[in-house]
């Protein structure tokens, strides 16, 4: 069993996680929800799309102006209060690699602490487990929060995912959060280049034979733009073909921006798989 917030999803559910980034400066939306108005209206959007639950963030994952933790709580904590107000069952989650921050954003209502960066900070997963919440453990080679990778090289990049992602699964265990609402996530892009993040995708069942429930955040990114050649506007069809190779291999949970396209692209999966029933059956029989 996976849980996210109240949300108990079962053996071979899928969960749409929509992307509501409150930063004027993100590589997809360029700060169209920047605005708190613009923010809590893309928040009933998503929800009216299919999302399963809301991510926010506060900061952009690639090299840009400098956000201290301060800023990082001005931007994001009041939203996920807002957030919380207007939907007191959606699952929300918190993206930030900072203690103080996911503290703050825990209290005021997220469920899950989505930490990008590879537990840099010790004491995240105390935090999350102290406010009873989720944890998303994902590889990123080892790099500090926001710096791009450069000739980075692994023996095994799939063992590599697998042994950082299960280690930092189990401390969190071990530090309180409950085993059931910690995932792990091959951290498509971080610490790799466009290689590596289509060997972990292909091989992504071996991230899921370990047992943790697996998060994939595969949207638009540049290892999409590098194997089709096409710019970030041009990356949906790339995105969605990655989304339904990782769901058909296991995976539980995948950060979206484009959600009513995900969540068709989830539901034909399942359908595929015989998990889902198709909305309607008439052709050959009426």
């Amino acid at each position: 069993m996976l849980r996210i917030g109240g949300l108990d999803v079962p053996d071979g559910g899928f969960v749409l996680m929509a992307i509501v980034n409150r930063t004027p400066d993100s590589f997809y939306d360029r700060g169209a929800t920047f605005a708190m108005a613009a923010a809590l209206g893309r928040v009933d959007q998503v929800v009216a799309e299919g999302a399963d639950m809301v991510d926010v963030g506060g900061v952009k994952a690639a090299p840009g102006d400098d956000v201290d933790p301060a800023e990082e709580i001005r931007r994001t904590v009041d939203l996920v209060a807002a957030i919380r107000a207007a939907h007191p069952t959606l699952p929300l989650s918190i993206d930030t690699w900072r203690a103080e921050v996911a503290r703050e954003a825990l209290a005021a209502g997220a469920d899950v602490v989505n930490d990008a960066w590879g537990g840099v900070d010790p004491d995240l997963a105390a935090v999350a487990a102290e406010a009873g919440a989720g944890l998303v453990c994902t590889h990123a080679g080892g790099l500090p929060p926001r710096t791009r990778p450069h000739r980075v090289q692994y023996d095994d990049v799939v063992a590599d995912i697998v042994a950082r992602t299960t280690a930092l699964a189990e401390a969190a265990v071990a530090a309180g959060v409950d085993r059931e609402r910690v995932m792990i996530d091959p951290g498509h892009d971080f610490g790799k280049n466009t290689r590596h993040s289509l060997e972990a995708t292909r091989r992504l069942d071996e991230m899921v034979a370990t047992g943790w429930p697996v998060l994939v955040a595969l949207s638009n990114k540049d290892f999409v733009g590098e194997t089709l050649g096409v710019p970030l506007e041009e990356r949906l069809t790339g995105t969605l073909a990655a989304t339904a190779v990782s769901a058909w291999l296991g995976a539980r949970v995948f950060r979206a921006h484009d959600v009513a396209a995900t969540r068709q692209t989830l539901d034909m999966v399942a359908s595929i798989r015989g998990t889902r029933p198709p909305v309607r059956t008439v052709r050959g029989l009426a």
